[in-house]
């Protein structure tokens, strides 16, 4: 008889605020499962980790997307109307639209449009006393994905759309001020691109085919339909938000080159190989986002846990990419795991898991993944800089998180410039 073993009845949205990345795994540590009930935000919610519970959260009979999001991560994070909110056969060809955007030959283009952006940023940090590498480096993808993407992004409204991407993003797991910050961001960027959108439909914005913009304007689904103009501007968000968002991880990068400095020294020998196995290190190790959501399609069993029909269920990212049952040492950093990694898709889900052509996996995993690579090959290949005293410490309880500082570089120059000393600088001479 199927039972609700560790059941928790009592309302725990608090707890998860608190404790944040760790919500998740420390209850199933607990209990010994990888399922438990809780409630949050006053709804019954069930939780799972681990390879198992993402290959059972990724079958589409089993579980739909529809209704699943609470709506104050629509009204920030998501949007409403976009992709994750979709289910089925009206997925799949929205997933075939956003496949195409991301193709391998446009993610090089973004990338290159990346390094030029860094070059260009890097004649203006040279002339500051100190830069936060995170509001840097959150600019330049802006910049950069706009130019991409074919949205035009005006010189004096950079600043804005930069902001309200971050907010957005930061407001996501937020509550306060935090949370409406990011309800007015994501309002004016709507309203932004929906004007945008209108524009390239009506021929007055000219628009490259090819483009992200152009493919989502023009669009039609299965019945020939045009997206809503507002569900289109959604779309548009879901590519230059998560690009903007890489920077967190390109922050985390450089921490790492900080806390374990022998990876600059095998990053410099061992070329692009490394750099992949570097980069997938931090997206395994460090936090992004803690968990996705869904809901039950129809009631089933697992693990001795009932699920009925229509529970949402919280899978855990993190705690799976900190999984010791599918990764040795999980709490220590060593990209050289990634060597000898055979993936079956559900043990490495830092950007959600399974087949990326049929399920919610993000589609703009390879725009992550390249874009970290061009990043970390500029800090370390074409510049130099010095870190002052600062708090680099970043919390587990904060979704999502970051080093408190946001990462503080001094003393910034090109390399091929005069090489300044540890004692010349007065300070600690680093080379990212």
């Amino acid at each position: 008889m199927a039972s609700s073993i560790a059941a928790e009845p009592l309302d725990h949205t608090l707890a998860l605020l608190i404790e944040g990345y760790d919500f998740i795994s420390e209850r199933c540590r607990r209990h010994r499962r990888d399922v438990f009930s809780t409630r949050l935000l006053m709804q019954k919610t069930l939780c799972v980790r681990g390879k198992e519970a993402a290959e059972l959260f990724y079958d589409d009979e089993k579980f739909r997307r529809k209704g699943a999001a609470p709506l104050r991560l629509q009204k920030t994070l998501f949007g409403r109307g976009g992709i994750q909110s979709q289910d089925g056969a009206e997925h799949k060809q929205r997933k075939a639209l956003f496949l195409s955007i991301v193709a391998p030959e446009r993610v090089q283009e973004l990338s290159r449009i990346v390094e030029a952006e860094c070059h260009a940023a890097l004649n203006g940090w040279e002339k500051k006393r100190r830069v936060v590498l995170f509001d840097a480096l959150e600019e330049v993808l802006c910049r950069a994905v706009c130019a991409w993407a074919g949205a035009p992004l005006q010189e004096s409204e950079v600043a804005l759309r930069t902001a309200d991407f971050h907010h957005m993003i930061d407001g996501a797991g937020g509550i306060g001020p935090r949370h409406w910050r990011a309800r007015k961001a994501r309002a004016r960027a709507d309203a932004w691109m929906s004007k945008i959108v209108a524009k390239v439909r009506a021929q007055r914005l000219p628009c490259p085919e090819g483009s992200a913009l152009h493919a989502i304007a023009t669009y039609r689904d299965a019945k020939g339909k045009l997206l809503r103009p507002k569900i289109a501007a959604v779309e548009v968000l879901n590519v230059l938000r998560p690009t903007v968002a890489v920077a967190r991880f390109a922050v985390f990068a450089a921490l790492a080159l900080h806390e374990h400095p022998q990876c600059r020294d095998k990053l410099r020998r061992g070329g692009d190989a490394y750099l992949e196995l570097f980069v997938q290190e931090v997206r395994r190790y460090y936090p992004f986002f803690p968990f996705v959501a869904a809901k039950v399609r129809k009631s089933f069993e697992w693990q001795g846990q009932k699920f009925p029909k229509g529970r949402r269920v919280l899978l855990d990212l993190y705690g799976t990419n900190h999984d010791a049952r599918d990764w040795q040492s999980p709490e220590i950093f060593r990209p050289e795991r990634f060597g000898q990694w055979q993936s079956n898709l559900f043990d490495f889900i830092p950007q959600g898991g399974g087949d990326v052509r049929v399920t919610h996996r993000c589609p703009g995993e390879g725009i992550t993944v390249e874009v970290m690579k061009t990043l970390v090959r500029f800090m370390t290949q074409s510049m130099r800089y010095d870190l002052p005293r600062q708090d680099l410490r970043y919390s587990l309880s904060r979704v999502p998180s970051l080093p408190k500082s946001g990462f503080v570089m001094s003393q910034m120059r090109a390399l091929g410039k005069r090489e300044m000393t540890s004692a010349e600088a007065g300070g600690n001479s680093l080379s990212l």
